[in-house]
């Protein structure tokens, strides 16, 4: 069953402290931020977060990341989310959750005052050391894929896009088409599956942390490319792929599953000033740009 966020408190929170974690029953609890549509999260005291799965997905989730964040935080050349107490379902909450470090920074989907070629280097060298670890036994990514199903929904969304002249519809079908056909050959590797601004921290303009590691495992690392064009710039972008060591397909591919997370985007949070249709409409220019310079 799924819960909403007015579901949990700093009341629910406070219990859930008080019965399995008394330790820090005497911290302050405040609301979080986001923590998008899986997750509740709230701050505990200075540096520590409370993480609440909403339904049995993000549950899921958390078990993944307890397993395995710790292993491959070491391996990683950027802050991620460590996790420092599992907390076990009861008659307050009903679903695995658990304690995180909390991270400090901005998330770059504000669009601050941030140094992209310091981005594009850090992230691609992040990406990079990422499918570089041994995959043996990861789990697979709920996003192994990015390109699966028959794309329906993908030429829907570029038709009706078009019809509105947000997306040119001749160059978005031909960036699809172009990711469809390009061949996936490799064994899967270890993936964030969600590299979207939002999920990248910033500290004094420079790229610091990764989080929201819901998506983590074993898939294609195109999933990961999307970054090149939710967030980097045509100067950028180059930047990024020779730091993530990526091939022509993987990157053509990668650049079809960002159109389909932007068409997503824009189609569901319409294109006013939500932040995940900000991001969506910035990727669609991008790509639109991207095509037209290398066709």
């Amino acid at each position: 069953m799924n819960a909403d966020r007015s579901s949990v408190s700093v009341a629910t929170v406070r219990e859930l402290l008080d019965r399995q974690f008394p330790r820090w029953a005497d911290r302050p609890i405040t609301e979080g931020p986001s923590g998008g549509a899986g997750n509740a999260l709230f701050r505990l005291g200075d540096d520590l977060v409370v993480r609440l799965p909403l339904h049995p997905g993000s549950a899921a989730a958390v078990d993944v990341e307890l397993t395995w964040l710790p292993w491959l935080a070491s391996q990683l050349p950027l802050t991620v989310p460590i996790p420092v107490a599992a907390g076990a379902p009861d008659e307050v909450f009903p679903r695995q959750w658990a304690v995180f470090r909390w991270i400090r920074g901005v998330g770059l989907d504000t669009r601050q005052d941030v140094d992209l070629v310091d981005v594009a280097v850090r992230l691609g060298r992040f990406v990079g050391a990422l499918r570089s670890i041994e995959v043996t036994g990861a789990p697979a990514s709920l996003r192994p894929h990015p390109l699966q199903g028959d794309g329906s929904d993908v030429r829907s969304d570029i038709r009706a896009l078009g019809a509105e002249g947000i997306v040119d519809e001749a160059s978005a079908t031909a960036v699809w088409d172009s990711a469809r056909a390009a061949p996936s050959n490799h064994l899967p590797v270890w993936i964030h599956g969600d590299l979207f601004p939002m999920n990248l921290l910033a500290e004094r303009g420079k790229l610091s942390a990764v989080i929201d590691f819901d998506l983590m495992g074993a898939g294609d690392s195109a999933v990961d490319m999307v970054s090149a064009w939710t967030l980097l710039t045509a100067e950028t972008r180059p930047l990024f792929r020779e730091a993530s060591g990526v091939d022509d397909d993987t990157w053509v591919r990668g650049r079809g599953w960002a159109l389909k997370a932007g068409l997503g985007a824009v189609r569901r949070y319409g294109v006013g000033g939500h932040p995940r249709a900000a991001v969506g409409r910035y990727a669609l220019s991008q790509i639109i740009a991207d095509h037209r310079r290398t066709s």
